[in-house]
């Protein structure tokens, strides 16, 4: 009899899963709580996949062999405790793509920077000439990729959610950039929690695959205290040195590792910012890793674009730069924002609030900030926070009026930085359609400027 597979979700991870299985010559089963959206619909009816939307179907799911969970689903979800409680095994769309895949893993988390580093590593890889594939948190679905196992290489970005429910999943190089407080409602409102998830990432390493971490972070400082790391581990570091990794010295990224060394002056690469040093090492550290010569990785970080939606320039408008940083939802994004702009800010801040402490940007709000434009439907933590920190602020409740209101406090040489340090639920889709619907209220400002 052959083994039943259940796909507990229909998005892009479930579906991939599900298609996997499928190839795999499982019986295979999905089941979606919400209306499965028309595109995984066609490719489920077209792989002869059976599924149900809106609905559980217990007779349908715990008669499983194995559950792959979509990320989106937390476990506290009903359908979820009832196969816990039946004892059928759960596991990720990356844990089952891993078991399929004979390409060689860089995988990539942190609660910031990993987009960005994900990209550049993909883009320096490819570059480079050689056969290498992007997925998991960006992109399309892992598991789906594997389906043909095209790549000697992968490069996954990793979210927590993607770690939870991964075991076996061993990649050759793991990057953990940074943990600060995000996601803490699917995990108790316990940031321990949410430690262990990123951790995940080096579980089943060896001591012969390679760990790369960001030391200066204080989570991850006290957690190496607590744990016994098997792979090899490379330190990325902007205030000393490490014995084997990298670190920025003031004005050159300076990696030593495995009897390997480089030094690249920050005018190599076309990334700004302290964060984006970070990045930069990371990813050069990885690269090192795969025998890429130095020629080749220079070429890959100078022909570098920025990700869309986090420090990326839109446009100059009468000397005002407006820079579209919508990814960054969260403070500690905000941080690095705010400490790579060299000239006066009016910051868009605003959206649902996640918890968020605005302490930690206060010195650089008192900095660096003349303005502050709120943007979101309820403003009022952040004016209460900061309006005897600041003495201009502006309540907005669309993208336009902030877009507006911040042409107006700005004049030439200022930049307008979209960086809200919370999600976008209340007024947008998503971060995307945040950070493009500034990008055509910008484009719109201009036309109207210049006519």
């Amino acid at each position: 009899m052959k083994k039943r597979i259940v796909i507990l979700g229909s998005g892009e991870s479930g579906t991939g899963a599900a298609l996997l299985a499928k190839a795999k010559g499982f019986d295979v089963f999905v089941s979606d709580l919400s209306a499965i959206r028309d595109d995984y619909k066609k490719e489920l009816i077209e792989a002869e996949i059976p599924f149900e939307e809106g609905k559980h179907t217990e007779d349908l799911i715990l008669n499983a062999d194995e559950v792959v969970k979509s990320p989106g689903i937390p476990d506290k979800a009903e359908m979820v405790k009832k196969i816990v409680k039946k004892g059928i095994p759960i596991i990720s769309e990356i844990e089952f793509g891993f078991r399929y895949s004979k390409g060689k893993i860089i995988a990539i988390t942190g609660s910031n920077g990993k987009t960005t580093t994900t990209s550049l590593l993909f883009h320096i890889l490819k570059e480079a000439g050689l056969n290498v594939g992007m997925g998991g948190n960006i992109g399309e679905s892992f598991a789906k990729k594997v389906i043909d196992d095209p790549y000697d290489y992968w490069v996954l970005e990793l979210s927590s959610f993607q770690l939870d429910h991964c075991f076996q999943f061993k990649p050759f190089v793991s990057v953990i950039m940074n943990i600060t407080p995000d996601h803490l409602d699917r995990y108790e409102y316990e940031f321990q929690n949410y430690i262990n998830s990123k951790f995940r990432i080096t579980q089943a390493q060896d001591s012969t695959d390679k760990f790369i971490v960001f030391t200066d972070n204080e989570p991850i400082i006290s957690e190496l205290k607590k744990r016994t790391i098997s792979a090899q581990t490379l330190e990325i570091s902007l205030l000393q040195q490490p014995k084997q990794g990298a670190w920025f010295d003031g004005n050159e990224v300076v990696v030593s590792a495995n009897g390997k060394s480089l030094n690249i002056s920050k005018s190599a690469f076309s990334l700004k910012g302290k964060h984006n040093y970070l990045n930069v090492m990371a990813a050069v550290l990885a690269c090192l890793e795969v025998n890429l010569d130095e020629k080749s990785i220079l070429r890959g970080l100078a022909s570098f674009k920025a990700v869309e939606h986090r420090l990326e320039e839109v446009d100059t408008i009468n000397g005002i730069t407006f820079i579209n940083d919508s990814k960054a939802t969260n403070v500690d994004s905000v941080f690095y924002a705010l400490d790579s702009m060299e000239n006066p800010v009016v910051l868009i801040l605003g959206g649902v609030d996640k918890g968020n402490d605005y302490s930690q940007i206060e010195k650089l709000v008192a900095d660096k900030v003349k303005a502050l434009v709120c943007m979101g439907s309820d403003n009022s933590k952040l004016i209460n926070y900061f309006r005897s920190k600041i003495s201009k602020i502006v309540e907005t409740h669309s993208i336009e009026t902030a877009v507006e209101e911040s042409f107006k406090l700005a004049k030439s040489g200022d930049t307008v930085l979209l960086s809200p340090a919370c999600a976008s639920f209340d007024l947008f889709k998503n971060y995307e359609d945040r950070g493009r619907q500034f990008k055509q209220v910008v484009n719109s400002l201009k036309s109207t400027v210049n006519s």
